[in-house]
């Protein structure tokens, strides 16, 4: 994904709201981290049979029907200490599931390093990093252009200019590109590093769009990049028969192994969006998977990335 939603400029998906309402949005608007967290706490009390009212009973006064119906429509956010009291009353023993959902509440109530760049990100451009920094695998694909991931700085600016829809953007390109390297981190923290793989086509390698010295280092950074255990980038070639990746670009973020927390990014030229109903962000897990097909293995790729730098 080339991450255009980086100022005032882009809307927030299904969260939209009028420029003069921005700020208030940015503080009150459900964030995908509740949207999701609201979602998995609903099915597991239906799954059970019950009423708000029911848990309200069961709870012995912990939460009320006003607070549980909040939380499940994320209009507020969780404490760990409910989410884990809620868990326990639906008999949550999958400690593996009870854990990913207090650490995204946990998560939830840490201030990031973005929060700096408060000025010139939007709370949907807040939302993807503080995704990334949950998630514990990213699949992307990537139709135009090298993933935000894994640019390099002048990489980054040149995409920053090029698809900049407004002077707003085009004043802010140094501190854009300060956020797309620092979100990089993911990948080289010390714990729990983020695996990405990464689907690249092979077009957007072979842009005459970007200086050639400026796709040379890019170039250089992907097969850099590569070489960590964590990172897997593969190339679909141009000439490889039509598929569904054709559609457009689009993320799967994954969170500690539970398909079911799993969130798609996407975006438009006006807005960034997230899909997060289960049947659709499996029709997405579908397509990744036909795209990892569609691409070549990771030696094969290292080598066509390889052949393509040195022809620049």
């Amino acid at each position: 994904m080339i991450d255009r939603q980086v100022t005032g400029l882009m809307g927030h998906g299904k969260l939209s709201a009028p420029q003069a309402d921005r700020e208030g949005a940015r503080l009150s608007a459900p964030t995908v981290r509740r949207r999701r967290l609201g979602t998995k706490l609903r099915e597991l009390r239906d799954d059970l049979g019950l009423t708000l009212e029911d848990v309200a009973e069961l709870s012995k006064g912990k939460v009320t029907v006003a607070k549980l119906s909040r939380l499940e429509l994320a209009k507020s956010a969780a404490k760990p200490a409910d989410v884990e009291m809620l868990l326990g009353l639906y008999g949550a023993a999958d400690d593996e599931m009870t854990s990913a959902l207090v650490d995204l509440t946990r998560e939830g109530a840490q201030r990031g390093w973005w929060h700096s760049y408060r000025g010139i990100l939007t709370p949907t451009y807040e939302d993807l990093i503080s995704l990334e920094a949950e998630a514990s695998t990213i699949k992307t694909w990537n139709l135009g252009a090298v993933p935000g991931l894994l640019h390099t700085s002048e990489y980054a600016g040149a995409i920053i200019r090029a698809t900049a829809m407004s002077e707003a953007v085009e004043a802010k390109v140094d501190a854009l590109v300060a956020v797309r390297l620092a979100r990089q981190s993911v990948l080289t923290r010390s714990t729990n590093p983020l695996t990405l793989w990464a689907i690249i086509a092979e077009g957007a390698l072979r842009t005459k769009d970007v200086d050639g010295e400026v796709m040379y280092e890019q170039l250089g950074k992907l097969l850099s990049m590569s070489k960590r255990d964590n990172v897997n980038i593969a190339i679909v070639q141009s000439d490889a028969p039509l598929h569904v990746g054709q559609l457009g670009s689009f993320s799967l973020l994954s969170f500690a192994g539970r398909a079911d927390l799993d969130v798609v990014h996407t975006e438009t030229l006006t807005a960034a969006l997230y899909v997060e109903d289960r049947d659709q962000v499996a029709v997405y897990r579908d397509a990744m998977e036909r795209l990892t097909s569609a691409a070549e293995s990771s030696q094969a790729s290292a080598e066509l990335i390889t052949e393509i730098r040195k022809a620049l």
